[in-house]
C-alpha cells in the first residue's frame, strides 16, 4: 500500500522551495534570496550598511527582471514559490505566511485610495491563481485556495476556495458562503 505524502505545513516553512543552485536561472527565487539578505542584514542594524546598500541593488535588479513589486519590508514566510513572478505587486504591509503559491498577475494591496481600508493577511500554504487580486482587510485561511482571476473582497475560511468576481466562497464540505 503506497504511503501518501504528507500536507505542506501551514505553520513550518519548507526552505527548499526557495533553494536554488548557484547555475540555475530562477529570478523568482533570487528575487526572494535578495529580500531575505536584505531582511538579514537590516537586522544587524550598523554592521549590515554595506551588504544592505548590495541586497538593495540585488534587490532592484531582480525586480526588474522579474517584473514582481514586492517591498523590502514586506513580511513574507518561508518557502515562498512564485513559478512566473511577472506582474506579481503585493503592499509593503501585507503579510504572507509560510509555503504559498502566487501565480503571475496577482495583487495582494489595499482598496481605498488613502490605503484606510488595510491590507491582505494571507495564512499558510495558500495558493493564489493568476491575475487574482486580493483586496482591503482581509484574511485568507490556511490551506486555501484562490481561484484565477478572482477578486476577493471578503475573508476566506481555511480550507476554502474563492472564486469568480466578487469572489464567492466555496467550503470544504461543498457548502458555499
Amino acid at each position: 500500500m503506497p504511503i501518501e505524502p504528507a500536507s505542506p505545513s501551514a505553520t513550518v516553512p519548507d526552505w527548499s522551495r526557495e533553494e536554488k543552485s548557484a547555475l540555475e536561472w530562477s529570478p523568482s527565487r533570487s528575487l526572494l534570496a535578495s529580500l531575505r539578505s536584505y531582511q538579514r542584514w537590516k537586522a544587524r542594524g550598523v554592521l549590515g550598511w554595506l551588504p544592505t546598500k548590495i541586497a538593495v541593488l540585488r534587490h532592484r535588479f531582480w525586480s526588474i527582471i522579474t517584473g514582481c513589486e514586492i517591498p523590502l519590508n514586506t513580511q513574507v514566510g518561508g518557502g515562498l514559490v512564485m513559478p512566473h513572478p511577472n506582474g506579481v505587486v503585493i503592499h509593503p504591509a501585507c503579510t504572507i505566511g509560510p509555503n504559498c503559491l502566487i501565480f503571475q498577475q496577482v495583487t495582494l494591496g489595499n482598496r481605498g485610495s488613502e490605503g484606510k481600508e488595510g491590507v491582505p493577511v494571507i495564512g499558510g500554504y495558500v495558493d493564489i491563481g493568476a491575475g487574482a487580486k486580493i483586496l482591503g482587510a482581509v484574511t485568507i485561511g490556511d490551506h486555501a485556495v484562490i481561484g484565477a482571476n478572482s477578486v476577493v473582497l471578503v475573508d476566506v475560511p481555511s480550507g476554502a476556495t474563492a472564486i469568480g468576481v466578487p469572489a464567492r466562497i466555496i467550503l470544504p464540505d461543498g457548502g458555499g458562503v
